[in-house]
């Protein structure tokens, strides 16, 4: 994969969402999980903070802050674990639908790397 950017798209159309792929797991925003999950921001804080209390996921391995062209400062990025978390808190099919589908590209493109 030389380019490590996929769109994903919901099955019903209704999210569609940048997904980054890079150390070999996807990273998302917590913007792009309003788009995934279809909540608010609020509610995708408390269950990240929520795992974080809980040690469920920790700060050094599940975030990263990136830079990206739209933004002025950096951006927390969440990993494929946080996103599970949340998508298992907020109790989201759509959780799952995105889980496999990325479990799926992180096979194609570890795949295609080890073979490249």
């Amino acid at each position: 994969m030389q380019n490590p950017i996929e769109i994903y798209q919901s099955a019903d159309g209704q999210a569609q969402v940048e997904v980054r792929f890079e150390q070999d797991t996807v990273w998302l925003s917590q913007a792009q999980m309003v788009q995934l999950f279809g909540r608010n921001q609020s509610v995708i804080s408390r269950h990240i903070n929520n795992a974080l209390e809980e040690g469920e996921i920790n700060i050094k391995s599940n975030m990263q802050k990136m830079h990206i062209a739209s933004a002025d400062r950096p951006v927390t990025f969440y990993d494929l674990e946080t996103i599970i978390s949340v998508g298992y808190r907020i109790k989201s099919a759509q959780g799952v639908a995105f889980r496999r589908w990325a479990t799926a590209r992180l096979k194609d493109y570890s795949f295609n790397h080890a073979y490249a």
